[in-house]
This record gives structure tokens, C-alpha cells and sequence, in this order.
């Protein structure tokens, strides 16, 4: 499963009793709610076990199916987050995963690698490289080495998501966002699809989830989807769509991760993120993806500043995402997922959502963590060296 022997134990067993219930019938009528709550991914404060944090009744409770870790505390780089050493989040991850009872925990993390990559060396992490260094020298053998090391580290951590790689072209290169942050492998279709290939193979290999993002396509952009609205309608082309349509077509896919972008030749009312035409038009029925969508952060500027907070779950869900994503970064709100999942009952209960909709994404979601237990890891796990640093 990508943990050390003494945490793979105890998930394949939380799997084991999740999939146990799923044949007996579950989820039962009255496990709306806990189907709803795999849909919600959150991030929070803290750095060691504490029985007190809000995040442990969310996660007890069956308000969420996923957390999402950062190294510190806002967009400014403010206070301790979940990181301080290899050690410490060991016993973080091993300890939420416990709390998570028959449903196992997506515990995700921004490690891309350069400067996207919460797990640094300061904190006693092996060093990483830059998506646009793996691409301008394309030697797969590196690439290899390079994203082995990635996805060992996270898996002797506990955390089986990465979302990455970022499958974004290079097309503006001062594009503030991606290309000025040396996140995109190249301008070049052919190159990302080989690098992103590879990203992928090593993660799988190590038994971590990798999530291509940002989906349609986010290398074009003049502006910042965290702090405003971001329209491409003018700077967007179909070849952002090759790196998706590539790799869905081979089976390698996870997870994909939208983008809060506007283009009004795809869409002319609503974001990627909020768009029935591109999730469900586009990456379902065109390029038939039917694994995880998950929604970038719905706190950022780009969503929050235009859509309220029931409109942006409502239209989300009825565009196709699977996990609502809510980083907790750039405004902090400890009761989120509660809020969430009472909007998602109440618009099922008015008949807004459907049941079978809710269904629908928690039966996606259910078949991805049950990948976490297929396949041999004896190679990986008998190699990786977990760090002990304290």
C-alpha cells in the first residue's frame, strides 16, 4: 500500500472492512450522509496527534474522506502547518488513518517537486527537482529516479495522494502561476505526456495515487486563479488537452484535478471547475475518463470572490467533480466539511442533487482506494528507507 510494514497492516485492514461493508449492501439509506462526506477533502492545523482537533470528529464522524497537508499556514508562508519532520508526520498520518474507521483516508499532498513541494529539505526531506529541469533535459532514466524518490518519501510518510504531476503546457512562460514557478514540464505535448507517464509509473509503483491537474489546461494564463478570475478564452488551445486525452486513453490515470480558468469557447457561463460542459462534456464523454474528479482549492479567489459557498458545492457536484476540495489556506475555516456536508444533504433533500448523483461519485471514490491495496509493493517496500529524523 505504500506504508511502512506496521501502517500497511492496519489499512489493508480498514480496506478489507470497507469493502466487506460495500458487499453487504452498504451504503444503506440512512449512509447518505458518511457517502456524502467521502466527497470532502479538507486541510487543518496541526502537527501531532490531538483528540481535541476539529479535524478528528470530521474524520470520526465520516464528514470527510481526505485530508490535505501543507508545511505552513497561509499563502504568505505564515505558521506551522502539518510538517515539521519525517518523523513527526509518521506518527500524524499512521494516527488520522486510525481515526478513519472502515473508510480509509486519502491523506493528499502539493508535492510536485522545485518550488511546489511542501515535504523540504529543511525538514529533513531529500531534495527535489523542478517539472521544468525533469523536462528540459527528458531523460526518463532520471525522471525514473527522480519521481521513485518522490513517492517512496510520501509513502514512508503515510500520505498515498499526490496531486501531481501538473500535465499544464508551457505556453506562457511568465504565466504567474505555472510557467514563472518552473511547474510545467514543457511547451510540448509529446515531452509532458513522456515525463507525466513516468511520474505516474513511479508513484503507482510505490503504491501513491497521482493526480494530473489542471484540467483543461491552465500553461495559458496571464493571471492567478488563487487571487481573481482567470480567463483563457483568448490564450487557451486544444492542444492542452493532448497530455488528458494521451494518458486516459492508456489506463494510467488516477485522478484529475480542474482548474478554476473561465473560457468562454468551452463554456460562456461558468469556470472549468463549475462547468457541466467541460467536466462531464469533455473529460467524461469526449476523453472518457471516468475516475476521480477533484476540484483545486474552492477557496481560492477565483471561485470564492464569484460564487457563493452553496451555489459553488451545487454546481460543482452537477458538473461532475467527485471531491470538493477546501485547502483551508488562504482563509481558515475549522468546520468547513460540516458545513459542506450539510449544503450537499439539504440539496439532495430538496431533490436539487440527486441520490443517485451522490452515489455515483462515492462508487468512483470507493473503486480508487480500493487500488491502494492491489499490487505487490514487496520491491518498494523492501528498498525504502523511511527517514527517522526527529
Amino acid at each position: 500500500m505504500g506504508f511502512p510494514m506496521r501502517l500497511f497492516s492496519a489499512a489493508l485492514a480498514l480496506l478489507c472492512a470497507f469493502t466487506t461493508s460495500v458487499a453487504s449492501g452498504a451504503p444503506k439509506p440512512t449512509d447518505l450522509d458518511r457517502m456524502i462526506g467521502q466527497m470532502i477533502m479538507v486541510a487543518f492545523r496541526g502537527i501531532r496527534p490531538d483528540p481535541k482537533n476539529p479535524i478528528v470528529r470530521d474524520i470520526v464522524d465520516g464528514r470527510v474522506g481526505g485530508v490535505i497537508l501543507f508545511d505552513v499556514d497561509g499563502p504568505g508562508g505564515g505558521g506551522e502547518r502539518n510538517i515539521r519532520s519525517p518523523k513527526q508526520l509518521r506518527k500524524l498520518t499512521a494516527w488520522l488513518q486510525k481515526q478513519a474507521g472502515p473508510f480509509p483516508l486519502l491523506i493528499g499532498i502539493d508535492q510536485e517537486g522545485g518550488k511546489v513541494n511542501r515535504l523540504k529539505t529543511k525538514y529533513g526531506f531529500p531534495p527535489t527537482v523542478s517539472a521544468k529541469e525533469l523536462g528540459r533535459r527528458d531523460d526518463i532514466a532520471w525522471t525514473q529516479k527522480v519521481a521513485a524518490t518522490v513517492a517512496r518519501t510520501l509513502a514512508s510518510e503515510g500520505i498515498n495522494l499526490n496531486f501531481a504531476p501538473v500535465v499544464d503546457l508551457n505556453t506562457n512562460p511568465d504565466n504567474p502561476v505555472i510557467g514563472s514557478k518552473n511547474r510545467s514540464f514543457s511547451a510540448d505535448p509529446a515531452v509532458v505526456v513522456r515525463q507525466a507517464r513516468t511520474w505516474i509509473e513511479a508513484h503507482h509503483r510505490a503504491g501513491v495515487i497521482a493526480t494530473l491537474k489542471h484540467f483543461p489546461g491552465h500553461g495559458s494564463s496571464h493571471a492567478d486563479s488563487h487571487l481573481g478570475f482567470v480567463d483563457v478564452t483568448k490564450t487557451w488551445t486544444k492542444n492542452e488537452l493532448t497530455p488528458y486525452e494521451e494518458l486516459i486513453s492508456e489506463g494510467v490515470v488516477d485522478a484529475i484535478m480542474t482548474a478554476h480558468i473561465f473560457n468562454a469557447n468551452l463554456d460562456p457561463d461558468y469556470p472549468a471547475t463549475l462547468s457541466r460542459p467541460i467536466i462531464t462534456g469533455i473529460l467524461r464523454n469526449r476523453l472518457g475518463f471516468q475516475g476521480v474528479v477533484i476540484s483545486d482549492d474552492l477557496q481560492m479567489k477565483a471561485i470564492s470572490a464569484r460564487y457563493g459557498f452553496e451555489e459553488t458545492i451545487q454546481r460543482g457536484i452537477q458538473a461532475g467533480l467527485d471531491i470538493l476540495l477546501f485547502a483551508n489556506n488562504s482563509v481558515y475555516e475549522p468546520d468547513v466539511a460540516e458545513r459542506a456536508v450539510t449544503v450537499i444533504r439539504h440539496l439532495v433533500d430538496q431533490g436539487v442533487i440527486s441520490r443517485d448523483r451522490i452515489e455515483e461519485s462515492f462508487q468512483r471514490i470507493r473503486s480508487l482506494k480500493a487500488r491502494l491495496s492491489q499490487a505487490d509493493r514487496t520491491e518498494d517496500r523492501s528498498t525504502r528507507q523511511p527517514h527517522d529524523a526527529s
